[in-house]
């Protein structure tokens, strides 16, 4: 491995990924504003961060880039990795997460990213790690077998087994343990991926951050314009609260960044901008509300479920 010139071809690809999605974005709601800016990080480092606001599709939706390094890595990169003490790193990644405005619509996070850490006269130590999950407030059956689709085809040509294994490293993963309930339904999730070799590894992490649009953009064309009331709306802010939980308190992105003095705009840019809690809630028996819970927030395996 070069790291050289194989950092500068995973940073190439990073920001034309952001690009592409950027995009995206603005040809399905082009009267989302658009807050651009670079920052530099004290510590070594900087990125981009793209936010679009106020659409009539998009309530909020960022995507950054980001490039850091530094001398000594933040305690959630070492935590059971005792090979990485005293090491230097380097870690660049494409994150995203939409918050739609109708209710109808999931949100939506996928990131992908890479690590290095390099000692002097000691083999770099690397890795390759990201995914996409959804999160719906009405969920739909359709979408979600299409969603996990996607994802079961980016994973395949590189082992039959990835898709099983991510996906449960995904349910697992985005758990909010304190409510004992998923996030969603899940994805992909991988990290410390570094299998057979680096060109191997580098193509599965541009596959899966390649398969993000086409597993998303047909969802959130479907549902952007389906009419929705006042309770719909309170319901997904309600439920957007549990967005706030886990990336506060579980997400280990979130974490790094914050531990690593990188920038709390652009980290806590995954935040929705409206959001509620209530005291002691549960929706009422038989709902839709209650079948989101009942039905959706399940382990189950999304690709066997019957055309809607």
């Amino acid at each position: 491995m070069n790291p050289t010139t194989d950092i500068s071809n995973v940073s190439r690809y990073l920001t034309t990924l952001q690009s592409r999605i950027s995009d995206a974005i603005k040809a399905i709601d082009p009267q989302a504003e658009l807050t651009e800016d670079s920052w530099q990080r004290e510590g070594g480092g900087g990125g981009i961060s793209r936010v679009f606001s106020n659409g009539s599709v998009f309530e909020q939706a960022g995507i950054n880039f980001s490039h850091v390094f530094g001398k000594n890595l933040p305690p959630s990169a070492t935590a059971g990795r005792e090979n990485l003490a005293g090491r230097g790193f380097q870690a660049m990644g494409a994150s995203l997460v939409f918050h739609p405005r109708n209710p109808h619509a999931p949100t939506t996070h996928c990131n992908v990213r890479f690590f290095v850490a390099e000692k002097e006269d000691e083999d770099p130590i690397w890795w390759f790690g990201g995914g996409f999950d959804l999160t719906p407030y009405y969920g739909n059956p359709d979408d979600c077998r299409h969603w996990h689709q996607v994802a079961k085809d980016a994973c395949d040509p590189f082992g039959e087994t990835l898709y099983p294994r991510f996906k449960k490293w995904c349910d697992e993963y985005f758990y909010l343990k304190h409510r004992n309930e998923p996030r969603g339904i899940g994805g992909i999730f991988f990290d410390d991926f570094n299998e057979r070799d680096f060109n191997h590894s580098f193509a599965f992490m541009q596959s899966i951050g390649d398969a993000f649009l086409p597993a998303y953009q047909p969802i959130i064309e479907r549902r952007k314009d389906i009419p929705f009331t006042d309770q719909q709306r309170e319901f997904q802010l309600y439920r957007r609260g549990r967005y706030v939980e886990f990336n506060l308190v579980f997400d280990r992105g979130t974490l790094f960044g914050l531990q690593s003095g990188g920038r709390v705009e652009s980290i806590l840019m995954s935040l929705p901008p409206m959001v509620r809690w209530q005291y002691n809630w549960s929706p009422e028996a038989g709902s839709a509300e209650a079948q989101l819970y009942d039905y959706y927030l399940t382990d189950r395996d999304w690709l066997e479920l019957e055309p809607g």
